[in-house]
């Protein structure tokens, strides 16, 4: 049998996420920022050091696998930014992405396609779980940056603030530990200590 040509292409258009920056930090002038890859690696660490904790328990290899997948279409649309995407209309990014995945997604195989389309619906307990975990590693990468005195990175700190996850108690645990550690005096005794 011979190694399916689409396959191979979605792989090699896949590993672009390596290398394709994660468009908000950038804007933010955010030092550093961060790859796409680098977060899908940071989001599927969340799921797997979180989801073993959460009652009742979760599928962890799906949560995983949609860790992964999640953001796949942005190999070939790259981040769309929070502030550039509120001004498309209504399901326009998500019909985009939808299509990329098509081309890239697809390719990969029937289990592939169908947690990306489990992630994209947000119908199970283990999508939406992946998708707080996606929020709550903007907020470590976030922390991480300000540590390190990334800059006036505040419009950040909203997307915690606003997280719901009360229903994954290992993830409002987290999310509670990074809104302490990001609040003005705990960033203060950091790099006070690290100077």
């Amino acid at each position: 049998m011979t190694f399916p040509p689409k396959r191979l292409e979605a792989l090699l258009s896949l590993g672009s996420l390596e290398v394709l920056p994660r468009t908000g930090w950038l804007l933010a002038g955010a030092p550093g920022g961060e790859s796409v890859a680098g977060h899908v690696l940071g989001v599927a660490w969340l799921a797997l050091t979180l989801a073993p904790e959460v009652e009742p328990p979760l599928d962890l290899g799906r949560c995983l696998a949609m860790a992964v997948l999640h953001d796949a279409p942005e190999a070939a649309s790259g981040d769309l930014p929070a502030p550039a995407a509120r001004h498309l209309p209504r399901g326009a990014k998500k019909a985009m992405e939808d299509a990329l995945a098509e081309e890239l997604v697809t390719p990969l195989g029937g289990l592939p396609e169908a947690f990306f389309k489990e992630y994209g619906s947000q119908q199970t307990r283990e999508a939406v779980f992946v998708h707080i975990c996606d929020k709550l590693q903007l907020g470590v990468h976030l922390l991480r940056l300000e540590r390190a005195g990334g800059g006036d990175l505040g419009q950040f700190h909203g997307v915690l603030e606003s997280l719901e996850c009360a229903d994954f108690a290992p993830c409002a645990e987290l999310r509670s530990a990074l809104l302490e550690e990001l609040s003005d005096n705990r960033l203060a005794e950091h790099r006070g200590r690290s100077q």
